[in-house]
């Protein structure tokens, strides 16, 4: 393929990325001249590429709105990133509600492969498994998703028709920061300006969404996904732990992810960190602490400290059995 076409090629994969391209920044990618740029969108309109000029100080070229791409021309690790991310983004629960539309595209692209190709994809497709499958995942629809990502992108204050866990309906504004897929759900993550706090919603719960007028600014190096893991870790349960554990964040994490526990690192207190998560049960926390193998001090709550001591009186009772022994014993735990 000559230089000059793989350039235009290349000039008709920005443009489909979306927006509005400036000329010097299509002159920036291509390493070319601004007017060789003009040259190349000329070569896209002969081919009946609807490209568009934008006039004004941020103006430039865009595609037509509603164009759709030609025929794929795709390599074979195209295809395989391709079918591969396809196939991980249902596993993954990176739906929205019109989830055959992954099943479909993936149909459509094993049609138009080479039959060479298509048999060495479907020999990876079908040897392919995945360890530790996600649980429940819940789909939004798309045109919720498709406005609330335009007006992340574009700082514009929405409105949304919510629903939330105990089925209490209602309409909130919210100045969206940013999206986040998170265990097979999405979320949204912003300010509410009507209480003047930050917050977060499941994607699925949200009827219908549509931007308002004007615009917002967010905070500087806002992270969406720190947010929406750190309001996971604090929505209220019934528990509220607290505990120390003398070992790093990094160490404590592997078995109590952000998602679960907000972990503090205490530097002067002989590598001790501070560890607070809230839960609907406590039954589970035993056998993550005694994995962890590291010391640790409940502080709160009492309850805890008994299923812990009981957790550790079944393991010891276990340790000392002899190889033969087995059935039911005082404790009312089989063996």
């Amino acid at each position: 393929m000559s230089r000059p076409i793989a350039r235009v090629l290349t000039l008709l994969e920005l443009l489909q990325a979306g927006g509005t391209r400036t000329v010097a920044e299509l002159a920036d990618r291509l390493d070319v001249d601004e007017r060789t740029v003009r040259r190349y969108v000329d070569h896209l309109l002969d081919l009946d590429v609807p490209v568009e000029s934008v006039r004004g100080r941020y103006g430039g070229y865009r595609l037509a709105s509603g164009y759709r791409m030609p025929p794929l021309m795709l390599s074979d690790d195209e295809a395989l990133a391709v079918l591969l991310g396809l196939v991980a983004g249902r596993r993954a629960g990176l739906l929205t509600s019109t989830g055959s539309a992954s099943e479909t595209a993936a149909a459509k692209i094993r049609r138009v492969l080479p039959e060479r190709l298509g048999r060495k994809l479907d020999a990876v497709l079908g040897s392919l498994a995945f360890t530790a499958p996600p649980g429940e995942t819940t789909a939004p629809e798309t045109a919720v998703l498709l406005t609330i990502a335009d007006a992340v992108r574009q700082h514009w204050p929405i409105s949304i028709r919510y629903a939330a866990a105990d089925g209490r309906r209602s309409e909130r504004t919210l100045h969206p920061y940013g999206l986040v897929a998170h265990s097979g759900r999405w979320y949204v993550t912003g300010a509410d300006p009507a209480i003047g706090e930050d917050r977060t919603f499941r994607l699925d719960r949200i009827a219908a969404a549509r931007t308002l007028p004007g615009s917002f600014e967010p905070p500087a190096e806002v992270d969406p996904a720190q947010r929406v893991l750190t309001g996971l870790a604090t929505a209220p349960y019934r528990h509220e732990v607290t505990l120390r554990i003398q070992g790093t964040a990094e160490q404590i994490r592997t078995r109590l992810p952000a998602s679960v526990a907000i972990v503090t690192e205490s530097g002067a207190d002989a590598n001790w960190s501070r560890v607070e998560l809230r839960a609907e049960s406590l039954d589970w926390l035993p056998a993550v602490l005694a994995s962890l193998d590291l010391p640790f001090v409940i502080e709160r709550p009492d309850e805890l400290r008994t299923l812990v001591t009981a957790f550790a009186g079944r393991l010891l009772r276990s340790a000392q059995r002899n190889p033969g022994q087995t059935g039911t014993h005082g404790d009312g735990h089989h063996s």
